[in-house]
C-alpha cells in the first residue's frame, strides 16, 4: 500500500479514537508511533525519537518551575491581586487573561509564554472561585492568535516569509508589490483575529467552555496544604530569570535551555521538592505531544499531507476560492501536525498556485500563515492546546466543541480581509 495512504488511515482512526476516548488519550498517542513504525513507514528511531524534542523538554521543566511558583504562595497572590482589580467575572477574567498572554506571545514564544501563565492562571482561578478549564483554553487560544500579530510572534511567520523572500529572489519577473512581509505587516490581519476572539470568549465564547476543576487545581487542594512563603523570593528571582532569557531568545541560551535551568534552580532552591518535581508534570501532556509528533513526520515523509493538499488545491482555479481552500486546508492539517511544518509544506504549494493563476502570492501566503495559526480544533494542534490539556482537566473532544466557532471566525475574517489588505 502506498505509504502515504497508510499515514492517512492511521491517521483516520487516531482521530476517531481521540474524540470518542475509547482509549485513554496517551494511549491512543503511543500506538500511532507504533502502528507507523509496524506498517514500515517510520524506522523505530524515527517513529520514537521525539520524546527527546525540545518542545516536550520543554514542557516537563515548566511544570516542574509551574509548581514552584505555586508551592511559594507567588500564584495565590497574583491571583488575587487580579481578582481585585477584575472582580470575579468569568467574562472579565477571560478577557484580561487573553490580553496578556496574547500581547507577550506576539514578541515571546507563545509557548513559553503559556507555559509561564498556566500556574498563574490556575492561580486566578481558585482565587475567583471559579474552575480553572473556564481560563485556561481561551489563554492556549490567545497564545495561538497573540502569535500572528508579528514576524516572530509564532514560527510560521517566519517559514511563510522565508519562502517568499525565495520566491522573490528566484523570480524576476514579480512585481514590484510583492516584497517580503514587514515585522508588524502580519497585525494587518493578526490584530483582527486576536481581537475577534477576544471578542467572542468575551461575550459569548466563556459560556461554553469546559469547566473541568483541572489536576493542577486538585492537586494543591488536597491535603491542608501549605505555601512555603519563606522561598517565594526565590520563586519570583527564577521566574524573572526564565522570562528574560525567553524574551531575548538567543540562540547561545535557548528556550528549552532556559527551561531546565530554572527547573534545577527551583528545586536547588527548596521551592519544590523532587517527589513535587516529578509529580507535577503532567504525563498525558508529554505522551500525547510526543506521540503525535511522529505523525507530523509521517505526514511530510510519505507525502500524505500534500497529497491532501495538491488533492483540494488542484480542483480550484478562482483567487478568492484559492485562498479559502489554502486556508481551509492548511487550518485542518494543522490541527494534527506542528503548525511550523504545515506552513512549511503548504507555502510552496501556495506560491507555485498562485504563479500557475498568475495572482500574486502574498495573499495566499498570508493565509498559510494565519491558517497555521487558527487551529483550535485538537489538543495537539500547537504546544499552547497541548500544555492546557491536563492542568484544565480537559476531555480531546472539549476542545472541539470550545473552538470550532473560533475556527469558524478565523476563515471567515481571514478569506474576507487578507484581499483587501493584500490584493490578487
Amino acid at each position: 500500500m502506498d505509504p502515504a495512504i497508510t499515514v492517512l488511515i492511521i491517521l483516520a482512526v487516531a482521530a476517531i479514537l481521540f474524540f470518542t476516548e475509547a482509549l485513554p488519550l496517551p494511549v491512543t498517542a503511543m500506538l500511532v508511533p507504533v502502528a507507523l513504525n509496524l506498517t514500515g513507514v517510520l524506522s523505530a528511531t524515527e517513529a520514537f525519537e521525539n520524546f527527546g524534542n525540545k518542545w516536550v523538554v520543554l514542557f516537563m521543566a515548566m511544570f516542574v518551575v509551574g509548581e514552584a511558583i505555586f508551592r511559594t504562595g507567588l500564584a495565590d497572590k497574583i491571583g488575587r491581586i487580579v481578582i481585585h482589580v477584575a472582580g470575579k467575572s468569568r467574562a472579565r477574567l477571560v478577557v484580561i487573561v487573553m490580553l496578556a498572554v496574547g500581547i507577550m506571545s506576539a514578541f515571546l514564544s507563545n509557548t513559553g509564554t503559556v507555559a509561564l501563565f498556566i500556574p498563574l492562571v490556575v492561580g486566578v482561578a481558585a482565587s475567583a472561585k471559579i474552575k480553572a478549564g473556564t481560563l485556561l483554553m481561551p489563554m492556549a487560544f490567545a497564545a495561538s492568535l497573540g502569535g500572528t500579530m508579528t514576524l516572530i510572534g509564532t514560527p510560521p511567520n517566519g517559514a511563510v516569509n522565508k519562502v517568499l523572500e525565495d520566491a522573490i529572489n528566484q523570480t524576476a519577473n514579480l512585481s514590484q508589490a510583492i516584497h517580503p512581509f514587514g515585522f508588524f505587516e502580519f497585525a494587518k490581519i493578526g490584530v483582527m483575529l486576536f481581537a475577534a476572539g477576544i471578542v467572542y470568549y468575551g461575550l459569548v465564547g466563556h459560556r461554553f467552555l469546559p469547566t473541568s476543576e483541572g489536576a493542577v487545581l486538585e492537586s494543591h487542594k488536597a491535603g491542608g496544604f501549605q505555601f512555603r512563603t519563606t522561598k517565594i523570593w526565590a520563586a519570583i528571582g527564577i521566574f524573572v530569570l526564565v522570562v528574560v532569557v525567553m524574551a531575548i531568545n538567543s540562540k547561545h541560551f535557548p528556550l528549552t535551555t532556559a527551561a531546565m535551568l530554572g527547573a534545577c534552580l527551583v528545586v536547588i532552591t527548596g521551592c519544590v521538592t523532587m517527589r513535587e518535581a516529578f509529580s507535577s508534570i503532567s504525563w498525558t501532556t508529554v505522551f500525547l505531544f510526543a506521540g503525535m509528533l511522529s505523525m507530523c513526520t509521517a505526514m511530510q515523509n510519505s507525502g500524505a499531507a500534500k497529497l491532501v493538499a495538491d488533492a483540494v488545491i488542484s480542483r480550484v482555479h478562482h483567487p478568492h476560492l484559492l485562498l479559502a481552500a489554502v486556508f481551509a486546508i492548511t487550518a485542518l492539517v494543522t490541527n494534527f501536525m506542528s503548525n511550523t511544518a504545515t506552513a512549511t509544506l503548504m507555502a510552496p504549494i501556495a506560491v507555485a498556485m498562485a504563479a500557475g493563476m498568475g495572482i500574486s502570492p502574498m495573499p495566499i501566503l498570508m493565509g498559510v500563515a494565519m491558517a497555521a495559526s487558527c487551529c483550535f480544533l485538537t489538543p495537539v494542534a500547537t504546544p499552547p492546546n497541548t500544555m492546557v490539556l491536563g492542568p484544565g482537566g480537559y476531555r480531546f473532544w472539549d476542545y472541539l466543541k470550545a473552538g470550532w466557532p473560533l475556527q469558524l471566525i478565523s476563515f471567515i475574517i481571514g478569506v474576507a480581509m487578507i484581499p483587501l489588505l493584500w490584493p490578487f
